[in-house]
């Protein structure tokens, strides 16, 4: 479905970026990804897609950062010749109830999840507009739709994805450059396994299919989104969280 196309996904050492990038690759897509603590895990993912006989660019980099992205979307280009998707998928939480919240908790959530978007489809959107085409997918959240108390600053880098995809896809759509985002729920990664058992049953209770998404389950969305079978949708958001509203 992806063969021959290039992708760069950011933040994809694990959870759902890692999902993502071993289903773009089972479709015959080369890789470059990003990760910035996450030595071994990376190590693990780049062994992993490898295996399955395509190209892989690994590079560790701050995705807040403006000129490091500018540098990574360079690298890939250079190395692969292209760039067809991009995945927007880095992102922290800091949650606090907004009056115990500092500056930096704030500054920090807002520069790495929403930021970061800004970054990478600034330096990308050149590449793709001299390829005529591309496909630019931002990881939202169902926080960033209907908010939670304690993620104020979660909830408004989220949104604020929502509304720069929107207004993006609105930029791009006469270049034939599409841009989605994708709002999970309760996703089952390594930060939601962190919560205490009785915290999760209690999420999984607002949850009308009453469980928790499995990352596979957004990686399906994203690879929709980035085939041809999406080809007439832009400036959309797309819920995946079993029906939570």
């Amino acid at each position: 479905m992806l063969r021959g196309k290039t992708s760069l996904i950011t933040g994809a050492s694990r959870g759902i970026g890692r999902a993502i990038a071993l289903l773009y690759a089972e479709h015959g897509c080369n890789i470059a990804f990003t990760y910035i603590y996450e030595n071994q895990e990376a190590e693990e993912l780049t062994n992993l897609l490898l295996s399955k006989g395509i190209q892989v660019l690994c590079i560790q980099s701050d995705a807040a950062d403006f000129e490091a992205a500018h540098s990574v979307v360079k690298q890939v280009v250079d190395t692969f010749g292209r760039l067809d998707i991009l995945v927007c998928n880095a992102g922290i939480s800091q949650d606090t109830l907004l009056m115990r919240m500092n500056e930096q908790q704030w500054d920090d959530v807002l520069n790495v999840n929403l930021k970061s978007v800004f970054n990478y489809c600034h330096a990308a959107t050149p590449q793709m507009m001299r390829q005529r085409g591309g496909s630019i997918i931002a990881m939202s959240s169902v926080v960033g739709i209907g908010g939670n108390a304690g993620q104020t600053n979660y909830a408004a880098s989220k949104a604020g994805i929502i509304g720069f995809i929107k207004s993006l896809s609105k930029e791009l759509g006469s270049r034939n450059i599409r841009a989605n985002a994708i709002a999970p729920g309760f996703i089952l990664t390594d930060m939601t396994l962190a919560l205490p058992e009785n915290t999760r049953a209690e999420m999984i209770k607002m949850i009308p299919m009453r469980r928790c998404g499995e990352a596979e389950e957004v990686a399906k969305v994203a690879l929709f989104l980035a085939s041809d079978l999406s080809s007439y949708v832009s400036g959309q958001v797309i819920s995946v969280n079993g029906a939570m509203g």
